[in-house]
């Protein structure tokens, strides 16, 4: 499993998450098996996203989906109030 993790600080959740939602068929199309969204205890203006795919390659075009047409336009991140932070992971271990 490969995980694209995002994060950045966002100006208000419910604004964030509409916006998050409106993509969920792109994210589908792009490869996205499952998605997680945290927030540090006591901070609800930054988010942490893991999008989970099968390969790296996915991962990365849709990293390139996200810079060039998600967080570059301002109505389609409304919420977003900094440059996202990301990487592309590859799970080498897991336990219970």
């Amino acid at each position: 499993m490969v995980t694209l993790h995002i994060e950045h600080a966002i100006t208000d959740y419910s604004t964030w998450k509409q916006a998050f939602d409106r993509f969920a068929e792109m994210r589908r199309r792009g490869g996205v098996t499952g998605h997680r969204i945290h927030q540090p205890a006591g901070d609800d203006r930054y988010v942490l996203v893991d999008l989970d795919f099968g390969d790296a390659d996915q991962a990365s075009k849709f990293l390139d989906f996200l810079t060039g047409t998600v967080w570059s336009t301002p109505a389609n991140a409304p919420a977003l109030a900094a440059t996202p932070q990301t990487r592309i992971l590859t799970l080498v271990d897991q336990g219970a």
